[in-house]
């Protein structure tokens, strides 16, 4: 292979890190140049709002690869650099500094950016958003003098960052639009769970509330409710989800959805720019639709999908997406999509204690599965979900029957 050629990656992100050292360990001898507009190497965002958040780690912790291993790779990071167009005509990308730099292949690693809350008030000071360090940052230099704090957002971000500032003895309160939290992703009876820990360990869940207005006081902030409820706070951290980076794809005139538009081989609609991780729509065969997946394990396949395509040993991107979230002493574990589901099985007790699984079907078909502190019940339901097998829901609910018993024959 030609040292000539060049591949660039636009994003400093996860997928970036994985794609950039999967090239080379496929053989890719040409350039590799990752650019990333945080002046930061590529980190494992999970735990930003976890243990960076709580101080259990620092930024060098979270970094998912040294700075020595992407030299020792012949990997060029240009950190804190941003794209401004690409040029697919004579394949070249600006930056906006008023670089001009060529590809042969150019992956688009983009990720996502926070989706901003409109209403008066939400670029005040102490106001967050928590999305990437800078952020992170500067809500622990807050955090060690603020005394309460207003979360909005009853999502897994918002609940995690609820979880680590309650845990560094915050008073803290979480608003959640919807009726329930964790409405769009989970269950009813997920939503009553995590309420009931949460409310346990101290913090105030409000639901089917929403913020209006942010206001600056003489002491501090406070946040007016839909309601008119006032609730005073000293800092308030918003989180409301993301909308994927999909704009200098756009403008290239590549074609978008809910993200990058994507094949099997993570190519766009231009055979030579490739897209990997959150920014992607990609199709999942698996469940025969669609998808865009914040995911660290969905961007580091696609990582790997790309290197290999790129260097002529392709092999099609088809994994069950997965996922996880840490609040408190809880682990869940996600496997599968749950979307659409008619059926939940609740094996072992989540009314009471801190462990169970949730097993999702729709019609007599195993979609998903919510295992909280039970590690056995994710591992059977992905390894299940991967096979293509069902299982009998009554053998699920009886949690005293061996779980490779529950497989349908």
């Amino acid at each position: 292979m030609p040292k000539s050629k060049s591949v660039i990656i636009i994003g400093a992100s996860h997928a970036a890190a994985q794609t950039s050292v999967s090239l080379r360990q496929a053989g890719w001898e040409g350039t590799i140049t990752v650019i990333g507009d945080e002046a930061v190497l590529p980190y494992h965002r999970p735990p930003l709002s976890k243990d960076f958040l709580s101080g259990q780690k620092a930024i060098d912790e979270i970094l998912i690869r040294p700075a020595e291993s992407y030299a020792a790779a012949n990997i060029e990071m240009k950190l804190g650099v941003r794209v401004t167009a690409i040029d697919r005509t004579n394949k070249t990308v600006q930056t906006e500094a008023g670089e001009t730099l060529h590809y042969d292949k150019l992956i688009l690693t983009m990720g996502a950016r926070i989706r901003r809350l409109p209403v008066p008030g939400e670029g005040l000071e102490n106001v967050y958003y928590l999305r990437d360090t800078a952020d992170v940052l500067a809500i622990k230099k807050k955090v060690e003098t603020a005394k309460t704090a207003v979360i909005i957002g009853g999502g897994y971000i918002g609940l995690e960052t609820a979880a680590s500032l309650r845990k560094q003895g915050l008073a803290v309160t979480v608003l959640e639009a919807m009726p329930r939290i964790l409405q769009r992703v989970t269950a009813p009876q997920l939503s009553t769970f995590y309420k009931r820990v949460h409310i346990e360990e101290g913090v105030k869940i409000l639901e089917n509330v929403s913020a209006s207005a942010i206001q600056k006081t003489e002491t501090g902030l406070n946040v007016v409710t839909g309601c008119e409820q006032n609730l005073a706070a000293d800092m308030v951290i918003i989180g409301i989800g993301v909308i994927p980076n999909v704009e200098l794809a756009a403008e290239a005139g590549l074609t978008v959805g809910n993200g990058i538009e994507v094949n099997e081989f993570c190519q766009t609609s231009d055979p030579d720019i490739y897209a990997a991780g959150d920014v992607t729509w990609h199709y999942n065969g698996l469940y025969d639709t669609h998808i865009r997946l914040e995911s660290v394990p969905n961007a580091t396949e696609q990582g790997k999908t790309v290197a290999a395509h790129i260097t002529s040993k392709p092999k099609s991107y088809n994994s069950l997406p997965w996922f996880w979230s840490d609040q408190f002493d809880l682990k869940l574990q996600i496997a599968g999509l749950s979307t659409g589901y008619d059926a939940v099985v609740i094996r072992g007790n989540i009314e009471q204690g801190r462990s169970f699984a949730a097993y999702y079907f729709k019609g007599d078909r195993f979609l998903a599965v919510d295992a909280v502190n039970a590690p056995r019940d994710f591992m059977f339901g992905k390894i299940s979900l991967t096979k293509g097998v069902n299982l009998d829901p009554a053998l699920l609910a009886d949690a005293e029957c061996v779980l490779k018993n529950c497989v349908m024959p």
